[in-house]
């Protein structure tokens, strides 16, 4: 059935004070002349809904500061509030009236916790839905759905009334066009967009993998390279001279193994013993020469050490010599002072001048004996040094004799099969070598095989995709030619009621849905910013809601038309035919349907069939703040879409 959207208030907070607009009835029109924010006041509905980018006029940006939306979707009723501050107006505030409960804070932005988000959700819908082109090579997955695309078909905004029909005329917006109309009526769902979104994607992955196959094709071509066959039976020829190869290689093995006889064994065990015994012989040496370096080195430490002894004992005879006749601390004179014999003058202590020359001969004596006994000992270390020496000098020639009486005699028994061996080693070098250049050919064979069938599985995946997708939309077939059947027949007797003179045939096209008017579609056949566009607007509009209606499809019940009779004039019969059906519409659809309408003026005759709300300079939309007059104010609608 249509979802039930409905705007039941709208509040705004602004500088100045607080600004109420209550929707009860099935039809109402906000009238007055131009420029006392009509626009603006959709617009902050629009806003309020976070639609996409809303046109604000300057009133709106500089002294409204929250919008407050009270709507219903389905059987459940919500306040909408939303900040105009930059910051801000990232969060939206929602409120559930039924409970009073407040709801977490929602973001403008998509994901987990966005305003899209919950509004998708109550129209039934996921917020993953994306519309991808259905035609031609498209490689993308297709934009993604959002609310504000479902809000095209709830707000005609005045500046593209005249113009254009849900950006008609953008090409690139086509494939999302379709979708949502085709969700809105029941002639697809999310199943089979994804399913068409997921077939589109793989024509990506399809040209990918066949531009790597014929990448691969090529270079195997310009490299001359042969054909998969001709390689396979070349490398089993390879195969055939490598396995005859190493069968050679091992019968002149075993011819070799009786060649080692026991002299040649006992040789060999001789050569690693003496090898052996050199290194050795090589270790002790070295181990020599570093203990004799050690004692070398402490050897001249010690001399060291007796040295300074000797230095201090000079300098303690030098001294002793010297009589003090001032104190070296205060200089005082030291001359006529009483002294005792055998006292020092300074420190008046016993004199010890008569041994001063035995200080040190205890260290003196020590580290003599120390110099002896290095000296003893690096005697000893040179001549174990010597012997080592020696004996490296005699090993070594014992190695080369045994390493030459080897060489000999193997080189007079092996000889002979060193060629055969050699031959036969060739032989299995290269068949190895070819082998391993036929076996990166048949890998490149491989590579095109396995693209080939990564090729053939990823259209096999896009047929099944497809096919899916054609089962699914066959299912709705009959869904839709009754829907277009409805479709074309409310059209056409919607266009004859609005007495568009220059329109004699009206109907929808099955594919785009748009209208076609006199055999061709409307952008070529209406011209942009005439009254014939508004007029078969206000028609096409009023057909999908009717139709809606009739065939419970699940189109919002909710229809904002900004400024329908502003490319007529304002007497002819196709303004009063115009609010004719309007008012038609909403008596149908029995409090189903909800219609808001903006409009300069409106026909006598029919000011008495639905709610008015007025406007003047002196009470604009947006009361609480002062008008500056008439012809004071851009209009949003002079600025192109």
């Amino acid at each position: 059935m249509t979802t039930t959207l409905r705007l039941d208030s709208l509040r705004l907070y602004t500088s100045e004070g607080e600004v109420n607009y209550d929707f009860e009835s099935a039809l109402t029109v906000l009238a007055g002349p131009t420029g006392v924010g009509k626009t603006t006041l959709l617009e902050l509905i629009k806003y309020g809904f976070g639609a996409g980018d809303a046109r604000l006029a300057s009133v709106a940006s500089d002294s409204v500061n929250d919008v407050v939306l009270e709507i219903t979707i389905g059987v459940e009723r919500y306040r909408v509030a939303r900040s105009l501050d930059g910051e801000k107006s990232k969060n939206v505030r929602i409120t559930d009236l039924r409970t009073q409960q407040r709801l977490p804070d929602h973001s403008t932005g998509d994901g987990e916790g966005s305003l899209n988000r919950f509004l998708l959700g109550k129209f039934g819908l996921p917020d993953d839905i994306r519309a991808a082109a259905t035609r031609g090579k498209s490689i993308k997955a297709g934009s993604r759905v959002t609310f504000g695309d479902i809000f095209k078909y709830i707000y005609v905004p005045q500046y593209t009334i005249n113009r254009d029909i849900v950006d008609a005329r953008e090409s690139y917006y086509s494939p999302k066009r379709r979708a949502v109309f085709e969700l809105l009526f029941g002639l697809t769902d999310p199943e089979i967009l994804a399913l068409q979104s997921k077939a589109t994607v793989l024509n990506g992955e399809i040209d990918a993998a066949d531009l790597h196959l014929r990448t691969v094709l090529d270079f195997l071509r310009d490299s001359n390279t042969s054909s998969r066959e001709d390689v396979e039976h070349a490398l089993a020829e390879s195969l055939i001279d490598q396995a005859s190869a190493t069968e050679e290689l091992a019968i002149l093995r075993e011819e070799l193994d009786p060649v080692i006889d026991r002299q040649t064994q006992t040789l060999r065990d001789l050569l690693t013993e003496a090898e052996r015994s050199l290194a050795e012989a090589n270790a002790t040496a070295h181990e020599y020469v570093k203990q004799r370096d050690e004692i070398t080195a402490e050897r001249s430490r010690v001399e060291g050490d007796l040295a300074r002894l000797h230095r201090m004992r000079d300098a303690g005879a030098r001294l002793a010599d010297i009589e003090f006749l001032v104190c070296p601390r205060c200089m005082q004179s030291l001359a006529n002072r009483p002294l005792e014999s055998d006292l020092c003058r300074v420190c008046l202590q016993p004199d010890p001048v008569s041994g001063a020359q035995d200080i040190g001969s205890y260290e003196t004596q020590q580290l003599t004996l120390q110099l002896a006994d290095m000296t003893e000992q690096s005697d000893q270390i040179s001549t174990q040094l010597e012997k080592a020496r020696k004996a490296i000098h005699d090993r070594a020639s014992l190695v080369e004799n045994l390493t030459s009486n080897l060489d000999k005699r193997t080189a007079e028994r092996i000889t002979p099969r060193l060629q055969a061996f050699s031959d036969a080693s060739e032989r299995l070098a290269t068949a190895r070598t070819k082998n391993e250049q036929l076996e990166r050919v048949l890998r490149q064979w491989d590579r095109v095989a396995d693209i080939e069938g990564e090729v053939a599985t990823l259209q096999a995946t896009q047929a099944r995709l497809r096919a899916d997708a054609e089962s699914r939309k066959s299912a709705l077939e009959k869904r839709k030619v009754e829907v277009l059947a409805s479709l074309n027949e409310e059209f056409q007797k919607t266009v004859a009621l609005l007495k568009i003179k220059t329109v004699t045939t009206a109907s929808f096209d099955g594919e785009s849905y748009l209208p076609i008017i006199n055999g061709k579609i409307f952008t070529k056949s209406l011209m942009p910013g005439g009254g014939q566009m508004t007029a078969t607007q206000i028609a096409y509009w009023v057909t999908l809601m009717e139709v809606a209606l009739k065939l419970s499809s699940p189109f919002p019940s909710l229809l904002i038309l900004d400024g329908p009779r502003l490319a007529l004039n304002t007497a002819t019969e196709t303004c009063e035919a115009i609010y004719k059906r309007l008012v038609r519409l909403a008596d149908e659809s029995d409090g189903r349907a909800q219609l808001i309408v903006s409009d300069n003026e409106l026909p006598a005759d029919y000011q008495e069939s639905f709610t008015q709300i007025v406007f003047t300079y002196t009470h604009p939309t947006v009361y609480t703040i002062p008008h500056p007059g008439e012809g004071e104010v851009e209009t949003i609608d002079s600025v192109d879409e």
